[in-house]
């Protein structure tokens, strides 16, 4: 086998095979997993309610233990409601089974919230300094699908506090009665709601409620989140040691383009293992029987996470498509996670939680060391991908952001950089190949002198020897190559999860992080629409030429290409226009990158044969031949052991 085979095989070899491994299904796609049973659903019995509600009592601070009291304003016709309320499934909790919304917004330098007192839930977080693709405001979930709240069981009824209405309150009094607050820098707000048991018909029980507390800082992502459960030591059914905290939202499309590889999902930590997560391809589900740390819903480039104080109980968890919601543009997947947060049912709780909202930037998610950033798809399966990424491309990505450049010059000068890196390696590899060059009329001679295929072996062997004996290493253009592979996958899964890219614009390409498209049209084409798309992404096409460029300049320079094994060259050719399909839809920031390098190693290639004397080189073989050939420990061992088995080692 020939130089040209060995680096032809090596060189697919390693590409297949690490193509495989970024392809490769996770543990949850390879198994086909029930979906989770809709076995503790919400109870909307009181639904119908909401048309004829009525104002509640206001709740004011009687003290400073912040332990209120109701004053209600109650008419003939609110006593009519009530009446119609089913007590016996409702029990204390009867007077809040109807009232009237209530929207609280909290905005900070980072996103605003929205809170309904109907379930003490928050309805949409919207990150304020995001937009759509199409320049809307940003939403991470919107209120009509957003589902969330505790499950309970009283007289053997299941009910959920997302069907009562709260009574809001101000810990820091500071905004109370506000229904719109904004807060900046280092200050902080709280702002709390509690579902009072009831004290008569038209009264509430100061000392008996479920509270949920929320603490937003003016800038920070994450907020605190707290549950608070008082005096309810005899009314809650004791029937586990947890209660479920259920959680459901639909994710909507925020970007222009799809990535099959960081798509929306749901995203996990046990709290003793590593991260892990469902298909983002095709519904999934899991239950998480061990404690589990976090659930994050995570889209392409923002996540929604839930993190425990300590540890949850246990969870379900699943992503799946919802048919009521699919004909809608903006949907993209529903998710869903029964969350079991520990609850003793020997007294009050206090369950502390917090919340993050915002984006998959690996910097921010980082810094919690919760392992979040996880969630970023920076080759994690494969650990070199994973640390070049970490330790060589973001750092010096991060530090070119810093002076304020257009992204497309940061990608170019980020290249340029690696190429000088890798330079010594493209040196060591051409001259290996030039090296191969200047042999190459006499493994023609061998080959004359072998013509017959019985005779391969024999060839093969005269070839070695040759090889050996100037001083040339048949392998040695092919390792530094192989060298370079980590580095061209990692960029394969850093330019598409870079947040930083998102809707940067750079020459044609409109946004840097989805394709550019200078030409689309609307006709479904058979193959053509599925494989390649409607659409033409220029860099997608630039890169494809240079490849094909590179490729041929690379035969070009092989020292025995005309004996290169049968259809290994058309396959070499071949694999550009494979790609041409899959990159077309992908980021642009990748294809351009790919593009600039292939430009660059161009210039290299020209620079290095500029430098080498290929005249040098066959003098410094031809002294190499006259040298005695030193044999390796190695070979000394296996010709002793073939002595003492009675075999001579054969004649030169």
């Amino acid at each position: 086998m020939n130089k040209n085979n060995i680096i032809g095989v090596l060189l697919l070899g390693a590409i297949f095979i690490t193509w495989s491994i970024l392809l490769k299904p996770s543990k949850e796609e390879i198994q086909e997993k029930q979906r989770v049973q809709d076995s503790i659903s919400a109870v909307n019995q009181a639904n119908y309610l909401r048309q004829d509600s009525i104002n509640k009592s206001k709740i004011t601070l009687a003290d400073e233990s912040n332990i209120v009291e109701a004053q209600n304003e109650n008419s003939s016709g609110s006593q009519e409601i009530l009446a119609s309320v089913d007590k016996s499934k409702y029990s204390v909790f009867a007077n809040s089974a109807v009232g009237e919304e209530k929207i609280t917004t909290i905005e900070n330098e980072l996103f605003k919230l929205q809170f309904s007192n109907k379930g003490a839930r928050i309805l949409s977080a919207e990150l304020t300094r995001y937009k759509t693709y199409d320049s809307l405001p940003l939403i991470l979930f919107d209120s009509e699908a957003n589902k969330f709240g505790i499950s309970f069981f009283i007289n053997n009824y299941r009910l959920n506090t997302q069907d009562f209405y709260f009574q809001p309150f101000w810990p820091d009094r500071d905004h109370s009665g506000e229904d719109d607050v904004k807060i900046k820098g280092d200050e902080s707000v709280s702002f709390g709601m509690r579902l009072y048991t009831d004290n008569g018909e038209d009264s509430y029980n100061p000392n008996q409620y479920i509270e949920f507390l929320y603490t937003i800082s003016g800038n920070k992502y994450m907020f605190d989140y707290k549950i608070n459960i008082v005096g309810l030591k005899d009314v809650l059914a004791t029937n586990a040691n947890y209660l479920n905290l259920e959680w459901e939202t639909n994710i909507l499309k925020q970007e222009r383009s799809i990535d099959r590889w960081n798509g929306p999902t749901v995203f996990y930590k046990y709290a003793s293992d590593e991260v892990d997560y469902l298909s983002e391809t095709k519904d999934d589900s899991e239950v998480l029987k061990s404690k589990v740390k976090w659930i994050s819903f995570k889209q392409r480039f923002f996540s929604t996470a839930l993190i425990a104080n300590d540890a949850f109980v246990n969870a379900e968890i699943s992503g799946f498509t919802d048919p009521d919601f699919a004909n809608d543009p903006r949907y993209l997947k529903s998710m869903k996670s029964t969350i079991g947060i520990p609850y003793s049912f020997s007294g009050d709780q206090s369950i502390q939680m917090s919340f993050y909202f915002g984006p998959n930037k690996y910097n921010i998610l980082r810094k919690y060391h919760l392992g979040l950033e996880r969630q970023i798809p920076l080759g994690w399966s494969f650990a070199p991908l994973a640390w070049i990424n970490i330790y060589a491309v973001i750092p010096v990505f991060n530090f070119l952001g810093g002076f304020g450049w257009n992204y497309g010059i940061i990608i170019l000068v980020l290249t340029i950089l690696l190429k000088l890196v890798l330079f010594p390696i493209a040196y060591k590899t051409y001259k290996s190949t030039a090296k191969m060059r200047v042999l190459k009329p006499e493994i023609d001679e061998i080959g004359l002198k072998f013509p017959k295929k019985e005779d391969a072996m024999k060839k093969q062997q005269a070839t070695m020897a040759l090889y050996k004996k100037a001083g040339v290493n048949p392998m040695a253009g092919c390792v530094p190559m192989l060298l370079q592979m980590p580095i061209l996958f990692a960029m394969f899964r850093f330019f598409p999860s870079s947040i930083e890219l998102r809707q940067q614009s750079f020459l044609w390409a409109t946004d840097l992080s989805s394709y550019d498209s200078i030409f689309s049209w609307t006709a479904q084409i058979p193959i053509l629409s599925s494989v390649y798309g409607n659409h033409i992404s220029l860099f997608t096409l630039l890169m494809t030429i240079s490849t094909i460029i590179y490729t041929k300049m690379n035969n070009d320079m092989m020292a025995s290409g005309s004996q290169q094994m049968p259809g290994m060259k058309t396959m070499m050719y071949l694999m550009p226009i494979m790609f041409l399909g899959m990159f077309n839809g992908y980021a642009s920031g990748l294809s351009y990158y790919y593009f600039l390098a292939n430009i660059i190693t161009f210039g290299q290639m020209y620079l290095i044969r500029a430098t080498i004397d290929e005249k040098k080189i066959l003098k410094q073989i031809e002294l190499n031949k006259k040298k005695p050939v030193k044999k390796s420990n190695f070979q000394k061992r296996l010709e002793e052991a073939a002595k003492k088995r009675g075999y001579s080692a054969p004649k030169k």
